[in-house]
């Protein structure tokens, strides 16, 4: 699977960006996708084929980096400067690298589907989360 690579300083959130904020389980970095803990109620990586279903429903983009129990704001819709290299009208998916992002072509068999978003340009995504729990 090819994860974007993304720029973590480049990463920034649209004029339209709905955000949120908790705070992290495990270092996190900006542009990450998250998940919020229902045990710890704190923000972890999100990952495609983890055992369990909350793990594999991202349900933002960190707009910032933070260690443990540092906060996170994140971003949950809207526009959003990726900090990535993004081909336009390309659906983008969780990966199963914990917190990735990859174009659709690679998640692979036996992933969970997780949209992320929707390139609008070479830089900017449309945020727009889709977890249907069913595996590729």
């Amino acid at each position: 699977m090819t994860d974007l690579v993304i720029t973590a300083t480049s990463v920034v959130a649209g004029a339209n960006a709905i955000t949120d904020s908790a705070s992290a389980g495990e270092a996190i970095a900006a542009g990450k996708q998250i998940y919020l803990s229902s045990t710890t109620k704190k923000l972890m990586l999100a990952d495609s084929n983890s055992a369990t279903v909350e793990a594999r429903k991202a349900i933002g983009t960190a707009l910032n980096g933070g260690a443990l129990d540092q906060p996170i704001k994140y971003q949950k819709g809207g526009d959003l400067v990726f900090g990535a290299t993004l081909t336009p009208g390309v659906p983008y998916f969780l990966s199963d690298t914990p917190g990735g992002v990859c174009p659709i072509a690679d998640v692979g068999a036996g992933e969970y589907v997780c949209m992320v978003g929707i390139a609008k340009s070479a830089t900017v995504m449309t945020l727009d989360y889709q977890f249907p729990n069913v595996s590729n």
